[in-house]
């Protein structure tokens, strides 16, 4: 974790769910192991739950991150710029909350700034934060959305979000290389359809 990172609050389910212990997560891990059909003292298994944890422990960072913390610190001197700040194709990964598999694609990122500008690295590290935990693309789109608006006070956000779902594309319908997309539109963004088209179209030629 990032040391200059505030750790986030713990919401009030937090504050009831406690985390288990390593030990009781990787006992969890040889169950499911021996629910598949394995066993898990073979071999080739026997390192897999302490592996597994240390990987739980990257896929979700982000419960203990804030995201709110990352884009506070701004930039004034930008010369009177105050028009489309845009990051386009920011890749990240996620896991469905409903399988616990992964999702992945990129995210396209742009605000109309108000009190000034925040750091590139920034935007693509408040993704990763909310990105890091069990999600729906939906709510991710959100997330990202409501913290840039919270931490920077922009005169508008536009955020887009395309993935493809291994829940869609592993398990269920086998529908490899489908793509979702998802979109929010706050400010001067959601009032403007020429501000939206122009967003569109910073993304479109990219590529």
């Amino acid at each position: 974790m990032d040391m200059n990172v505030k750790p986030i609050a713990k919401t009030a389910l937090e504050r009831v769910i406690d985390r288990p212990s390593r030990e009781e997560a990787e006992a969890a891990v040889r169950t499911l192991i021996a629910w598949a059909g394995d066993n898990p003292e073979r071999e080739g298994l026997l390192e897999t739950p302490r592996r597994v944890v240390d990987a739980y422990r990257e896929y979700f960072a982000g419960y203990d991150l804030d995201a709110t913390s990352i884009l506070q610190t701004t930039f004034s001197e930008v010369g009177g710029y105050d028009d489309i700040v845009l990051v386009r194709d920011i890749p990240f990964s996620s896991h469905c909350e409903h399988h616990m598999v992964p999702f992945v694609g990129k995210a396209h990122i742009a605000y109309l700034p108000h009190d000034g500008v925040v750091g590139l690295s920034k935007l693509a590290r408040a993704t990763d934060v909310f990105a890091k935990r069990l999600q729906t693309q939906e709510n991710l789109t959100a997330q990202i959305v409501d913290a840039i608006n919270e931490a920077i006070n922009p005169r508008g956000v536009a955020v887009m979000l395309e993935a493809e779902h291994m829940c869609m594309s592993i398990r269920g319908v086998h529908k490899h290389g489908a793509s979702t997309v998802t979109q929010r539109f706050t400010g001067v963004f959601a009032e403007d359809r020429q501000e939206q088209e122009r967003f569109f179209a910073l993304i479109r030629a990219g590529r």
